[in-house]
């Protein structure tokens, strides 16, 4: 199984981005999605979950900003960043919780995608 993210990149502040992660591999099934960060010096932060019937989560620092979706059908995870400041340059990993055998249940980790905030 493999998360491949993209969409990452420069920004000016008030900017948007939207991420993409697509699974990929021997998939069963595929429940809690998320996205999670990590600035230079700090510690790697939920940034937003969906569960597989669309239930979300948000950090606070977050909502009403940023928007998770996701495909199931397509085993991808989307994150749409609006009203982008500094502080939210980051990595951004992207996160699936997997089934690759009917009962054998892994997180899996994205590579990360950096998203650079500044004018």
């Amino acid at each position: 199984v493999q998360l491949q993210a993209s969409g990452g990149g420069l920004v000016q502040p008030g900017g948007s981005l939207r991420l993409s992660c697509a699974a990929s591999g021997s998939i069963v099934s595929i429940n809690v999605m998320g996205w999670y960060r990590q600035a230079p010096g700090k510690a790697r932060e939920l940034v937003a979950t969906i569960t597989n019937t669309g239930g979300t989560n948000y950090a606070d620092s977050v909502k009403g900003r940023f928007t998770i979706s996701r495909d199931n059908a397509k085993n991808t995870v989307y994150l749409q960043m609006n009203s982008l400041k500094p502080e939210d340059a980051a990595v951004y990993y992207c996160k699936a919780y997997i089934a690759n055998t009917p009962f054998r249940w892994n997180d899996y980790w994205g590579k990360g995608t950096q998203v650079t905030v500044s004018s």
